[in-house]
């Protein structure tokens, strides 16, 4: 079993609990923000959907530049949890697919985070996977449960029971 394929039941246990999570955001809160400064709850469950989709940028190229001309890349806007749900479920198949046939080799060479052409950050692409995408997922899961919590929406058990399902 190589270093990728180790990851995988990690992979499986985090996103589906993840999904759990974006299950419980309701399509009439996709507006709502717990402060001025702060994402939407869509705007968080959107970035979470599109999240695993990193596994294969980092998989398939050497480099990737998040503002080409000094233009930064959006993603096209998901408006519902449906939307939000079939974008996740597409992207973790997909990532997990690359995970499956990658090889150490590969996965231990370096990997460049650009922006307009210069270095934001530049490390092993194990290091990308496990920070820059895994802990990134589970960062803004934490950030959406809060804001689930904040508008009375019942939290999922995630790393055991929760005050709402016990």
């Amino acid at each position: 079993m190589g270093i990728a394929q180790a990851m995988l039941p990690e992979f499986d246990y985090e996103m589906a609990n993840t999904r759990k999570t974006l299950e419980r955001v309701p399509d009439e809160k996709f507006e709502w923000k717990a402060h001025d400064k702060s994402f939407s709850m869509g705007s968080v469950a959107s970035h979470l959907s599109n999240l695993p989709s990193w596994i294969n940028i980092a998989i398939g190229m050497d480099s990737f530049d998040m503002a080409p001309g000094g233009q930064p890349l959006k993603t096209p806007p998901l408006n519902s949890r449906q939307e939000v749900l079939d974008t996740f479920d597409k992207n973790i198949a997909e990532a997990r697919k690359a995970l499956q046939s990658e090889t150490d080799e590969h996965v231990l060479q370096n990997w460049k985070l650009l922006s307009n052409g210069y270095e934001v950050l530049a490390m092993p692409r194990v290091a990308v996977l496990r920070s820059f995408v895994m802990n990134h997922i589970i960062h803004h899961r934490g950030q959406l449960s809060v804001y689930l919590r904040l508008n009375q929406i019942p939290i999922p058990p995630i790393y055991g029971p929760t005050a709402d399902e016990g």
